[in-house]
């Protein structure tokens, strides 16, 4: 009958909040349905990517080299952790208390030299055909995330498989797979007025018309309608049905409230960025996300907070990259450690994998003018971070040479860095996807698990 009231609506600020989800040019009918027709049986691991954009400096962070010439060396010193032999940098104590549950790959190495043409390596596993310098080029395969979205299938859980926060990488796309793969994206999580952003269905100002079935789903095809203006996706009732749910959903809503956390612990993480989008990482992983995106490319409190890409005259600001890394790294070292602890502490840790990287490291020789003093893009070392799931963590990896310029011992690549993601979330890397034409693509053409981690 209409008007008729369904039973027991949930509350309203929960309706809100999950009825806000940035759904990345899809909708949710659009989700469920490509979950559903992958076929692949679920399981319940995790990953979060923490990608560092513009790419750290291994000398900087991971890779010290204290005994260098004095043009090479690190412009920190280093610390050690409580691994022996495990040392990082000055600047990142609240890690080195924590050595015995993270692991470093410390001979990572590709070709890459462009931002997209590096993260589109390493997200992808895909090696660009033509490099870009100019850094605009976009990925021709899916990503990881995009991967997952395909693979896992249909879940009892409502949570979305792929989420970015706060932001989605420029460079990757769900290409071949379709729109309904890509990333739900969630905003800065650390806003006083944070709510899950765009698409908010509108259930009254009072939040009256919240259990009136047929007014909602009819809001959920003017939604739907709106996304899908070039025809390309095809929800059915059932999907309809289904994205219903999802957005009727308690369990759903509270995933991604953060603040069902308490203060003591939002303080813990950081009342910032990159804290509170570690913790809403770690919340959604919890009840299901396959993998969270984390790509912290905005400034925060302030213009001295640029990217990790620490050539002089980075953002255009003159001065010492030392500088600019020293205010960014107490915001990365409190949330990574945090989040580290808050999985160890939870027992989610053969669950949960943690993995930090960016699309390369930088030049081991020191680049010097008037303008300032810094480090210009190198992909042919640096350092990978793991920690979680279920790897054998407290060790070092391979090693570089005494100038951090190139890999040892035991080189590895972004493709086993992905081959090592995909094993912990039970995809068969060497399996195929179907492209545009019906041809079979490898999920990546090449790569291991690391030896020794796994």
């Amino acid at each position: 009958m209409k008007g008729k009231r369904c039973p027991g609506p949930i509350p309203r600020r929960e309706f809100l909040q999950v009825g806000a989800l940035a759904l990345g040019g899809a909708t949710l009918p659009q989700i469920l349905a490509g979950r559903a027709s992958a076929g692949e049986a679920n399981r319940d691991t995790s990953v979060i990517l923490l990608y560092l954009h513009g790419g750290p400096s291994q000398l900087e962070t991971y890779d010290l080299k204290p005994n260098a010439p004095v043009e090479y060396r690190s412009v920190f010193n280093p610390i050690p952790t409580n691994v022996p032999g495990m040392d990082i940098c000055e600047h990142l104590p609240l890690q080195a208390k924590l050595g015995g549950k993270i692991a470093l790959v410390r001979s990572l190495h590709h070709e890459m030299s462009s931002h997209s043409d590096g993260g589109i390596e390493v997200l992808t596993g895909k090696t660009p055909v033509i490099p870009d310098p100019a850094s605009q080029s976009k990925s021709d395969h899916p990503d990881l995330g995009n991967v997952l979205s395909k693979m896992r299938g249909t879940s009892t859980s409502a949570i979305p498989p792929y989420v970015a926060i706060p932001s989605r990488t420029y460079m990757t796309r769900p290409t071949y797979l379709g729109l309904q793969h890509g990333p739900l994206i969630c905003n800065d999580p650390s806003r006083d007025n944070y709510r899950p952003p765009v698409g908010q269905l509108n259930a009254g100002i009072d939040g009256s018309r919240l259990g009136d079935r047929r007014f909602l789903l009819g809001q959920l095809d003017d939604f739907r309608a709106g996304a899908d203006l070039h025809g390309n996706l095809d929800a059915t009732d059932e999907f309809t049905q289904q994205a219903f749910d999802v957005l009727t959903s308690p369990e759903t809503a509270a995933a991604f409230d953060i603040t069902q956390e308490s203060d003591v612990l939002r303080d813990q993480y950081g009342r910032n960025v990159w804290g509170q989008s570690c913790l809403l990482a770690r919340r959604l992983c919890e009840a299901g996300t396959a993998v969270v995106s984390l790509y912290i490319n905005t400034p925060q409190n302030g213009p001295e907070h640029t990217n990790w890409d620490d050539h002089i005259m980075n953002a255009g600001r003159p001065g010492h990259f030392g500088g600019y890394m020293k205010t960014r790294f107490p915001y990365y070292d409190q949330a990574l450690a945090t989040l580290i602890e808050d999985i160890y502490a939870r027992a989610l840790d053969r669950r949960i994998m943690v993995v930090v990287l960016g699309e390369f490291g930088r030049t081991p020789r020191l680049s010097h003018n008037a303008d300032g003093v810094g480090r210009n893009h190198w992909p042919q070392a640096y350092t990978v971070l793991f920690s979680g799931g279920g790897l054998h963590t407290g060790q070092v990896i391979g090693a570089t040479n005494s100038k951090a310029e190139y890999p040892l011992t035991r080189p590895h690549t972004p493709q086993d860095v992905l081959a090592t993601i995909y094993h912990h979330l039970g995809v068969n890397h060497e399996s195929s996807l179907v492209d545009h034409a019906g041809r079979p693509v490898p999920i990546l053409p090449s790569g291991k698990p690391i030896a020794g981690l796994v």
